[in-house]
């Protein structure tokens, strides 16, 4: 199932230098030297071909698996606009999840709000990899699904004042 995970893992704005896409699963190293890596994969439901999360995970490279988390899309309001206007009810496949149909074209997670997820990453690596989230990279920039907000409006200048 072609996920588009690169261009996924690119929403998240993850800061992390050493990194890297494999299939379907990111791959870091958040502290340079020592031996923790972090992956993400995305986490499948009980319906074939569908995503309902993501699973971060801390690895060793000898003693493997030491801690995980399932993040769902669900707890972190990754679709609830996308649900919302399309009137996607709770306890359906559709709700708080994507599948492999999906818009020519498009993602097949079109649609998601990755702030809610990309926090709570940053919050559980923050246990595990101290300061390597403030030290990796500048604030992220807005992506594609985040709303700009405007500009205050300016007073004009040289106005002429009366003495």
């Amino acid at each position: 199932m072609s996920l588009h995970a690169p261009e996924f893992f690119t929403e998240l704005c993850l800061p992390f230098h050493d990194h890297a896409v494999v299939g379907n699963t990111y791959y870091a190293a958040p502290v340079p030297g020592t031996p923790l890596r972090l992956r993400i994969d995305f986490s499948r439901t009980i319906h074939a071909d569908t995503c309902g999360g993501l699973r971060v995970a801390v690895v060793h490279p000898d003693r493997g698996e030491i801690d995980a988390v399932a993040l769902s899309f669900v707890d972190h309001g990754t679709f609830h606009r996308r649900d919302e206007a399309t009137n996607t009810r709770p306890n359906t496949k559709q709700y708080g999840t994507f599948d492999t149909y999906h818009r020519p074209g498009r993602p097949p997670w079109d649609g998601a709000v990755t702030t809610g997820l990309r926090d709570a990453i940053e919050q559980y690596t923050a246990v595990w990899f101290p300061g390597a989230w403030a030290a990796s990279a500048p604030k992220r920039a807005a992506g594609r699904t985040s709303r700009s907000t405007p500009a205050p409006p300016v007073a004009p200048t040289g106005a002429a004042r009366s003495r």
